[in-house]
């Protein structure tokens, strides 16, 4: 009797391992106040999707958490900023529209911008089944300097 309440929990060790529960953050302004961070989410194993959800948050003032929908495990999700200092999140063919004064406002999009998608800042995507930010090269070069 015992046996068998110390097997179960082995073999479903390894089905629970399959699936994905990780974030990664983009911090705005190199502290961990101003920040963006994906989380995604496997709630069955079996599935091939995940929930992606963006927190954004500038404490002490602000923060939220906001759903983006359903990707896949490898997903590539995009920021860009504007330059009235909101954002821009690029998942495949998805558009959202953020801002960090008050966390609030997250809103599809249905095209790109007139004016553009402004400044790529980095691409959260999966390196050595990762989740990272991945900075981008003018991005980089501005934070080393």
């Amino acid at each position: 009797m015992r046996l068998r309440h110390l097997v179960l929990p082995l073999l479903a060790a390894p089905l629970l391992s399959a699936c994905v529960n990780d974030g990664a953050t983009y911090e705005i302004d190199n502290t961990r106040e101003h920040v963006l961070s994906l989380i995604r989410e496997q709630p069955y194993f079996w599935d091939n999707k995940v929930n992606l959800y963006l927190v954004v948050s500038r404490m002490p003032d602000c923060m939220r958490r906001h759903n983006m929908g359903n990707g896949t495990p490898t997903s590539r999700v995009e920021i860009y900023r504007v330059p009235s200092g909101a954002f821009i999140v690029k998942i495949g063919k998805r558009l959202y529209a953020t801002e960090t004064q008050t966390c609030e406002s997250f809103a599809p999009m249905d095209d790109e911008p007139a004016e553009g998608m402004g400044r790529l800042m980095g691409t959260f995507r999966v390196k050595k089944g990762e989740l990272i930010f991945d900075k981008a090269e003018s991005e980089a070069g501005a934070a080393a300097e």
